[in-house]
């Protein structure tokens, strides 16, 4: 990334990621509760990030991320909750501990470091508190061909956009499959079901939290919830 980013700032994104979505925008209330800082502290702040371009803000509406935003949001996330898994199932550190290790940690984890953490604890999807754990930005199409590549980390490609899960989206969103998670069990789940890298599909409506339908073409087909969380679109 060209340009050095603060503590504060990724905090500041992180806590938009957390609270927000596509399509809707975080108040100054809720950020200010969040993040512990006043209001008009908080107000300051989203100007400034407008100014960057790593947010689009409407006063009295609040704040919501750009792309470029929302990229580095994601991987901050993703180094936050996959830190949180690592320092549960393999650190056993207390639950009531793990936010705030994890805080602490997340903004010196290195690429290199977060990408052998993933590889040690095979991909996980969500972290203790059932969060989904975005997906990384290496330009791989699948786990497996991050596992097998030799290439140190810088020389690995990184996506210039950002993907997001199947349970992560509205009903009426529709994309291309770019990246499928896990090793070859989610990749013969997926294509047991039809979809692979470069598949396009719609999200259809659900009524089951567990549960998430898609339209191939014409035909719906309902997904695990495990399913879901490891499909990735570029929307």
């Amino acid at each position: 990334m060209a340009r050095e980013i603060s503590d504060n700032i990724e905090e500041y994104l992180e806590t938009l990621y957390k609270f927000g979505s596509k399509d809707s925008y975080v108040s100054t209330t809720t950020l200010s509760k969040e993040l512990g800082i006043a209001p008009g502290s908080v107000t300051q702040m989203l100007k400034k990030l407008e100014d960057i371009g790593y947010i689009d803000y409407i006063p009295y509406k609040g704040a919501n991320l750009t792309e470029e935003g929302n990229k580095i949001a994601q991987k901050i996330t993703r180094k936050h909750r996959i830190l949180e898994r690592f320092l549960k199932d393999v650190l056993k550190i207390k639950d009531e501990n793990l936010h705030a290790q994890a805080c602490e940690m997340e903004h010196a984890l290195s690429d290199e470091a977060e990408r052998a953490i993933c590889h040690m604890l095979e991909h996980p999807d969500t972290c203790p508190d059932d969060h989904l754990i975005p997906a990384c930005d290496f330009d791989f199409a699948n786990c497996e061909d991050c596992i097998n590549s030799h290439n140190d980390i810088e020389e690995i490609g990184i996506r210039d956009f950002h993907l997001l899960s199947i349970s992560e989206l509205s009903p009426g969103d529709e994309g291309e499959i770019l990246f499928i998670r896990g090793g070859d069990a989610s990749l013969n789940n997926a294509l047991n079901v039809g979809l692979s890298i470069g598949t396009k599909i719609r999200i259809a409506d659900s009524d089951d939290s567990n549960r998430y339908n898609i339209y191939l073409e014409d035909t719906l087909i309902p997904l695990s919830r495990d399913l879901a969380n490891n499909i990735f679109l570029k929307i």
